[in-house]
């Protein structure tokens, strides 16, 4: 296995809800030099639902049982139809319902994020400097640059415009 001492104390620090310390691609940048190729091409196709490579079998198997619940607790709380056929996750479940119980979505997202950085922690356990923390880090930096993403003024807007629609669907029906 490789040892990345120097690669992994070059990175910044990745803390949940903050700003990106860097961007997806820079970490690429500092990777290409010091991972393998195979390694190198599993990171440039890395996605949270990735399979494939150091940590993230383990991941994977954990993150479908996430996705899972949240698409179940998801459509329950809409009142639609939802297939309780899938293996749980008992800490997911309840990290989960607890963000669905909060009214601000932005928060409920943040709730999301520290269980999910939490439990990459777990699943890195005490790698340091190898292809777990490697890996670790790498879905990390995916989790903040889907939530880095989130622009409370865009949905803000959207929301306006998506009222203003249903508004006029409903003057025209009237």
């Amino acid at each position: 296995m490789a040892s990345y001492f120097y690669l992994m104390s070059s990175l910044p620090m990745l803390r949940v809800c903050e700003q990106m310390p860097i961007k997806y691609e820079q970490f690429l940048d500092y990777c290409k030099g010091s991972v393998s190729k195979k390694s190198y091409n599993i990171l440039k196709d890395l996605t949270p639902e990735a399979d494939e490579g150091p940590l993230i079998k383990e991941w994977s198997g954990f993150y479908k049982k996430f996705k899972n619940e949240l698409s179940y607790q998801r459509l329950k709380r809409l009142s639609r139809p939802a297939n309780q056929n899938f293996d749980k996750d008992f800490e997911a479940t309840k990290a989960i319902s607890a963000a669905m119980a909060d009214s601000n979505p932005l928060n409920a997202e943040k709730t999301l994020l520290l269980f999910l950085f939490d439990k990459l922690d777990s699943l890195v356990g005490t790698h340091t400097f190898d292809d777990y923390a490697l890996f670790g880090y790498a879905l990390k930096l995916k989790l903040l640059e889907r939530y880095t993403s989130f622009d409370q003024n865009k949905g803000k807007q959207e929301l306006k415009f998506i009222l203003k629609t249903i508004e006029e669907k409903v003057e025209k029906v009237n």
